[in-house]
């Protein structure tokens, strides 16, 4: 029942979930409760790596028992890193990537850039990411590839040139909102082809040609609107 805690059989759903390589949302939907509710309840038992139903149900029990006032134990539960928690932090990231989900990006993209964007440096290995995800190396590899085409993340060799790390900076939006407009230029120039060889006299070709206008305006308004906006804040433009 939403709302309610969380049962020992739906902590062996969730951990059973894990083991098949499911992610946080699909997890969510089998013990119907919100990703944020499952995304707190791995966090703060382990990680994804480190899961279990038992020793989870065992910690809740544990809590639930302590007294009022009483000090936590440092290593039980959640803790709180710097002042914050990561448990909380966790539960952003997932409803992050719900929000990017829902915005069209693939579903282990969307969990891969909020995972980077939610670090202090911007930087995971691909390691990090299948511990934090819970999947596996070849799902994060995918979605790092459709990243970097994008140009949203670049690789680098960690310091000592043994691993690569994915990092993410606060350039991000501008450079996603750039590749956007070129979408729209490409997808204009496309589609003014398009009316060219349908005709522009015919309603296809009246149809494709008015898309075609659309885009290419859009696309152009998107390109002085980021690019005014980065000249505000003192930083180069045009890359």
């Amino acid at each position: 029942m939403p709302g309610a805690r969380l049962s020992p059989q739906d902590r062996l759903a969730i951990a059973t979930g894990l083991a098949k390589g499911l992610d946080y949302a699909a997890i969510a939907r089998l013990i119907a409760r919100p990703t944020s509710t499952v995304t707190r309840e791995i966090a703060r038992n382990g990680g994804p790596g480190r899961y279990r139903a038992e020793t989870a149900q065992r910690a809740t029990v544990r809590r639930a028992r302590r007294r009022p006032g009483r000090p936590r134990p440092v290593g039980d539960g959640a803790r709180v890193t710097d002042g914050r928690d990561p448990a909380a932090i966790a539960a952003f990231a997932g409803r992050f990537a719900d929000l990017l989900e829902q915005m069209g990006l693939p579903r282990m993209v969307a969990r891969v850039l909020s995972s980077l964007y939610v670090t202090d440096d911007g930087s995971l290995s691909a390691a990090d990411l299948v511990q934090r995800l819970g999947v596996s190396p070849a799902s994060v590899s995918k979605a790092v590839g459709y990243l970097e085409a994008q140009g949203l993340i670049r690789r680098q060799r960690d310091g000592h040139g043994r691993r690569e790390q994915y990092e993410i900076d606060s350039d991000v939006w501008y450079r996603s909102m750039l590749a956007s407009a070129r979408r729209n230029v490409l997808l204009a120039e496309f589609a003014r082809d398009g009316a060219d060889l349908l005709g522009a006299a015919t309603p296809a070709g009246q149809r494709l040609d008015t898309a075609a206008d659309f885009l290419a305006e859009i696309g152009t308004d998107l390109v002085h609107a980021v690019e005014r906006r980065r000249s505000a804040q003192g930083r180069p433009t045009g890359r």
